[in-house]
């Protein structure tokens, strides 16, 4: 098959093997980055003729073009070239002379970069400008004057000039061509630069006296199709004889003057020389051949051969020049000779940058290596002074890639964060390695694009809000505020409530602001506090959230008036008392308040008393004491009302009234204490007494056998039984209520131990057993939610009300109830010990000095029959424990 191939190669015309070979290299060259093309110069602007299909020879189609993004990057002031974006064509845009462009440097090659974005690549595109014979060859003099000494010599040489013709190659100047004439003839010599110039050679003798003047023509022709001729006029003057001409120190000078010398300055100077006196040793001297671009800058002195500036140079625009200079004795004998100048190049063009945007703005999750921008960088300048190298001003998070000499990429670095850094101002600044160095910069402002890399958060973790009870629904409670750093609609916050539950159901928060509101009206006695999560999202896709806790605390007002629990609020159903001396207890009004600090404050005073003089109470405790010692003048009933009122603004109360019955002894006071204020049973009275009277004895003496026995058991150590008389004053099995857990009244506790006939002292009050089984106390109210009912909630049939299940008991109740029940049970005689505990129904804080959580109460009853009755001093739910 490669035998067949090789074959049919060679069968193919020459032209079939020539367009196959093209094709086969600008492939190759494309697959390596680099594309040549050639074109022809002075094509029309505007002409679009095609250079080359780049789009093609990239191997794209033209459908692809759109997505990959194919443009030109070029710093050049003209564009002479342009893309077309539908067939990906390169085509001429403006016209093109290459003797502008490139000079006498051949071969002209214009150099262009192509950048493709998607995916991101550089191709390199050199396009050879080529030259055509749009110019004739031409003189700088139209005529050129030659005067000889007629005793000149046969052989020597006289130059003419050199024609110009700025085209090159065969176009260029190729051959001169002098008319006929038997005295001169034409010699044509080439320089080592490959430049042609003529010179005349002289023939024979001259003879002025024959012939004092010759014309002849010059012509220069260069080898374009169709050729191109130029002419000048050589005009010969014939003089006399002097036979010492001018000769020049040097037959070539060269010489290098800098760009940047001033106007004025002396670049060099030529010297001759002439053996010859007086006139004839006179010379003169000027330019013989120099062209009008070089004539516009240098001025030659005729006396002194000094060569000045007289304009400005230009290393990028002309880098050498070459002129003859003639020296001309007084007696027409003249000298030539050639001066090379080579401008050098200094320092003076600063480096141009041309920025190419590839992506603006940049999403801020652009991960490094990322091209952003694709700089140009030039410099007219030559060998160092026109190496560039490119730097970032600041530390930021981009860096150049060199890409070509000429050619950067401005990659991304490292990670970008739009909420630190939204917008970089890069500036790129390019130096030459001159001496001094010049460096431009060019400004570049990248905006970062947000995406949503961040959750909003919130100016606090945990929300507290104070509400005061029986507030009205709808009013606001707090408002919550998240930020989030992120910008349009990926920081855009919305709140709602997380989660469900009971406690979600009274608050809702407003989505746009993070206000909350009440739903209902709180009520602290049943709620005191309660918890709810919000949750802030944001906009994003995905969206991001963030959660706070707020934790609202009703606040207490004073909407609950005291509650007394004895006397009961009927009146006292008989509440006795024995006369006794000042300081007597004689009863304790006992009252609770639902609410809590200062609202729950209770103080007592004495408000009605037949006498106020005998009888007082306790500020704080509501201990009913004589004042005084009891006399015969008093009356034997006595009824007082006490108010109860609480601290609150304004403050609320409620009264007791108490029937006090002033006798010698506790049985002299049982009939007055069951004797109908309307009309007293005699009967009724001594029943009563009797029974009392027996269920005194009954109880003292229990009460010594009780004492006699503790007094020998606390000598070899308490049993388990008898450990209600120890110190501690809290259950060992069961839970009790923290000290820091009761705010109100309720879980106060009184303990009350009596004996029949004797009085009550203030050091009674007995600390409650330690081993005892008791009532398991009920969790605080903070520890369930708002929104569920505590199982000491849930009354069943015959319960009391939620109100009264709050209530306490206190010792005094139940001393009276005991009392009431003695006169109908006083036959048996039997000891019974009775324990309420009130620690359940302790839902408040309390001071350390009241940390009881149990009632106590001894008493001499009649039976267990008798015991059971006294189920109107206990709460209903709680428990009673008999010994």
């Amino acid at each position: 098959e490669g035998g067949n191939c090789s074959l049919l190669f060679w069968r193919w015309g020459r032209r079939q093997r020539a367009l196959l070979c093209c094709v086969l290299v600008a492939a190759w060259e494309a697959a390596w980055g680099q594309l040549r093309y050639s074109v022809p110069e002075e094509l029309p602007k505007g002409s679009g003729s095609l250079v080359g299909p780049l789009a093609r020879d990239l191997g794209l189609s033209p459908a692809e073009l759109p997505a990959r993004q194919l443009r030109i990057v070029s710093g050049d002031e003209k564009r002479y070239f342009v893309l077309e974006e539908e067939s990906g064509n390169l085509r001429v845009n403006e016209r093109i002379d290459r003797e502008g462009i490139c000079g006498d440097v051949t071969p002209c090659v214009f150099g262009l970069e192509t950048v493709m974005e998607n995916p991101f690549n550089i191709y390199h595109v050199s396009i050879t400008i080529q030259d055509i014979n749009d110019n004739a060859p031409r003189f700088d003099k139209e005529v050129v004057a030659i005067e000889l000494i007629e005793s000149t010599p046969p052989g020597t040489r006289l130059p003419l000039g050199t024609g110009r013709d700025p085209d090159i190659g065969v176009n260029s100047l190729q051959s001169y061509q002098l008319t006929p004439n038997p005295l001169f003839s034409l010699v044509v010599k080439e320089d080592s630069d490959g430049r042609k110039h003529a010179e005349l050679l002289l023939e024979k003798n001259l003879d002025r006296e024959k012939q004092k003047s010759h014309n002849l023509i010059l012509t220069a022709v260069d080898g374009g199709d169709p050729v191109r001729s130029g002419t000048t006029q050589i005009k010969i003057d014939v003089t006399d004889a002097n036979d010492n001409a001018p000769v020049f120190t040097k037959e070539i000078y060269k010489v290098g003057v800098p760009e940047n010398l001033p106007e004025g300055s002396l670049a060099f100077q030529v010297k001759a020389t002439d053996g010859d006196e007086g006139t004839n040793a006179e010379i003169t001297y000027s330019f013989n051949d120099i062209a009008s671009s070089a004539r516009q800058l240098f001025s030659l002195d005729p006396k002194t051969g000094d060569v000045r500036i007289t304009g400005p140079l230009d290393y990028e625009d002309v880098k050498y020049y070459k002129v003859t200079v003639e020296g001309k004795d007084g007696g027409g004998l003249s000298a030539h000779a050639k001066v090379h100048i080579d401008i050098i190049d200094v320092n003076d063009n600063a480096p141009s940058l041309t920025l190419l945007p590839i992506l603006n703005p940049i999403p801020e999750d652009s991960v490094p290596s990322t091209v952003v921008a694709v700089i140009n960088v030039r410099d007219r300048d030559s060998g160092v002074n026109g190496e560039v190298t490119c730097n970032l001003d600041g530390d930021l998070p981009f860096k150049l890639e060199a890409s070509s000499e000429s050619t950067y990429k401005l990659v991304i670095e490292n990670s970008l964060d739009r909420e630190e850094v939204s917008t970089y101002n890069i500036t790129i600044i390019a130096t030459d390695r001159g001496s001094p160095a010049l460096s431009s910069r060019a400004d570049l402002v990248l905006e970062v694009s947000d995406v949503n890399d961040n959750a909003p958060v919130f100016e606090e973790a945990a929300y507290s809000a104070y509400v005061p009870e029986n507030n009205a629904a709808g009013e606001p409670v707090l408002r919550v505020s998240a930020r989030d750093a992120d910008a349009g609609a990926n920081g855009r916050v919305s709140y709602a409530l997380a989660g469900g539950g009971a406690d979600a159901a009274f608050v809702s928060v407003r989505a746009e602001t993070g206000e909350l509101y009440a739903q209902r009206s709180f009520d602290y006695e049943r709620c005191r506090e309660f918890a709810v999560e919000v949750r802030a999202r944001d906009g994003g896709t995905p969206a991001r959230s963030a959660t706070a806790t707020v934790r609202v605390f009703v606040l207490d007002r004073n909407d609950n008036a005291p509650r007394v629990l004895w006397p009961a609020a009927g009146g006292a159903e008989g509440a006795g008392a024995a006369a006794g001396e000042a300081g007597y207890l004689v009863a304790k009004v006992v009252a609770v308040d639902a609410d809590a600090g200062r609202n729950a404050w209770l103080s007592y005073e004495l408000l009605q008393a037949p006498e106020p003089a005998l009888f007082r109470v306790g500020l704080h405790s509501g201990e009913v004491r004589t004042t005084r010692a009891v006399s015969e003048r008093d009356a034997a009933k006595q009824r007082l009302v006490a108010v109860v009122k609480d601290h609150g603004q304004p403050a609320l109360s409620a009264t007791a009234t108490l029937h006090v019955v002033l006798a010698e002894s506790v049985q002299d006071a049982l009939p007055e204490l069951n004797e109908d204020p309307e009309a007293a049973d005699p009967q009724a009275e001594l029943r009563f007494s009797l029974v009392l009277a027996l269920a005194l004895l009954s109880a003292a003496f229990l009460l010594s056998a009780a004492l006699t026995l503790l007094t020998r058991l606390r000598r070899a150590g308490p049993p388990a039984v008898l450990r209600c008389l120890g110190t501690r004053r809290f259950s060992a099995s069961g839970p009790a209520v923290p000290a820091d857990f009761c705010e109100g009244t309720l879980p106060y506790s009184y303990n009350l131990c009596v004996a029949p006939g004797r009085a009550v002292p203030e050091g009674a009050w007995l600390l409650p057993p330690a081993l005892l089984p008791s009532v398991p106390v009920e969790e605080p109210l903070s520890g369930e939610p708002c929104g569920n009912r505590s199982p000491s909630d849930s009354a069943g049939p015959g319960d009391q009300p939620d109100h009264l299940r709050a209530s306490q008991v206190s010792n005094s109740a139940l001393f009276s109830h005991c009392l009431s029940f003695f006169s109908s049970s006083a036959q048996n005689a039997e000891s019974f010990f009775l324990r309420v505990s009130l620690g359940s129904v302790c839902r408040t804080r309390c001071s350390e000095t009241l940390q009881e959580n149990k009632a106590e109460l001894h008493c001499s009853c009649a039976s267990q029959r008798t015991v059971n009755s006294f189920s109107p001093c206990l709460i209903s739910g709680h428990a009673a424990g008999f010994g």
